[in-house]
């Protein structure tokens, strides 16, 4: 009988194992819908049962992000929670007669802000989109956001990913807000891949919505939040029930709820990834010393590294790996498997060829150091034969 061989997954950014403790609260939840259905609208005593995971799985993310637990609105994920985040602002703001004219997003983002903006500018009339450039580090260029603010007319929302899933490039996402408050902008971040593995602040940071994803952080698929100020109006996208305070109808998914809050609350758990990744990337240059690791000279997510070298594709290094036994990806999992030249490396600055070159290593709480002693071994030997220049001798140390 053919056995598989071990594999090492290296793709948390694209999406997290399921934590032990989340699985847990969705058995927990899946134990006592086997008795009865739990739907959290009802009155009855299963209604208020299934009421209550709801309530401290809210808790337990808004404890996470330090915000309040009505501040929450649930989601079929984080792709929905920009949505409702961007249309849901854009349409509450034409119904008040405050129409929003501006639209800024910055260059780096997700498909599913990307995607919207470009949507919304064919569908909205008045509204200008334009996107915020960012430097050859891949972090929002502040001084030209400080001119499109200063030229631009009417209500502006502005939407900046807090850490971008690529790069890793942690954004300044604070002095986005301040510079925002001055001309009465709105500010929405992404933060899907920040949970877990940067510190966040809701309130501190000052932005008025705030996008999260449960399956980011170790929680299931299926579920997100979106985090919005008191003062922010919205329109729901899901409209029929009076589900999370009206703006967001539908039965909640209790199940997927629950393992949310307890991967939110893990999430405020320390780990020191940066360490396993830093080591990583000095064997990486060490072994192969034309490769590039991208926004290397930004703040970055303590477990994400995006490399790349002059000449090889990167579709042609994910398959190698996968044969080497590593799970690795070539930036966003979200092309139905495609890949294709990355725009977060093109806005960046970087020429076609090295967009197509990079791949991404994102590590977790269960990366071993091992575990990445050989995956530099396999990298490196395959660009050796790649490129037909002999690697640097040696192994990780």
């Amino acid at each position: 009988m053919m056995t598989m061989r071990a594999r090492v997954y290296l793709d948390w950014n694209g999406s997290a194992p399921l934590l032990p403790e989340a699985k847990a609260a969705m058995d927990a939840v899946l134990a006592e819908a086997a008795s009865s259905g739990l739907n959290a609208s009802a009155v009855h005593g299963a209604g208020r049962v299934a009421r209550r995971f709801v309530d401290e799985a809210r808790s337990q993310i808004a404890k996470a992000v330090n915000a309040r637990p009505a501040q929450v609105i649930f989601t079929s994920g984080g792709s929905e929670a920009n949505a409702l985040a961007l249309r849901g602002a854009i349409e509450a703001a034409a119904m008040e007669g405050q129409r929003m004219t501006r639209l800024f997003v910055s260059a780096i983002e997700h498909d599913s802000i990307g995607g919207w903006a470009s949507h919304l500018a064919e569908t909205v009339p008045g509204l200008r989109v334009d996107v915020i450039p960012v430097t050859r580090d891949g972090v929002v260029d502040l001084d030209a956001l400080a001119v499109m603010l200063r030229e631009g007319k009417g209500r502006t929302l502005i939407s900046v990913m807090q850490a971008n899933n690529e790069t890793g490039a942690i954004q300044p996402l604070s002095r986005v807000a301040g510079m925002a408050r001055e001309y009465g902008a709105i500010v929405h971040t992404d933060a899907a891949q920040a949970l877990g593995r940067m510190d966040i602040d809701f309130a501190a940071l000052g932005v008025h919505m705030m996008t999260l994803s449960a399956h980011k952080a170790g929680g299931p698929h299926g579920a997100g939040a979106l985090i919005v100020r008191d003062d922010v109006k919205l329109a729901p996208q899901m409209r029929g029930g009076g589900q999370e305070g009206f703006r967001r109808a539908g039965t909640e998914n209790v199940a997927a709820i629950a393992g949310f809050g307890a991967a939110a609350a893990y999430s405020r758990t320390p780990h020191d990834m940066a360490t396993f990744r830093d080591e990583m990337e000095t064997e990486i240059l060490a072994r192969v010393p034309d490769a590039i690791i991208h926004s290397k000279g930004a703040p970055r997510l303590c477990n994400t590294s995006l490399i790349g070298h002059a000449g090889l594709d990167a579709e042609t290094q994910v398959m190698a790996m996968d044969l080497a036994g590593f799970c690795v990806s070539a930036g966003a999992a979200c092309s139905s498997g495609k890949v294709k030249p990355s725009h977060v490396l093109a806005s960046m600055g970087l020429s076609a060829d090295a967009a197509r070159s990079a791949i991404r290593i994102s590590i977790g709480r269960t990366t071993a150091r091992a575990d990445l002693v050989r995956f530099v071994d396999a990298w490196a030997q395959h660009v050796a034969r790649a490129v037909r220049v002999p690697a640097v001798a040696g192994g990780a140390r």
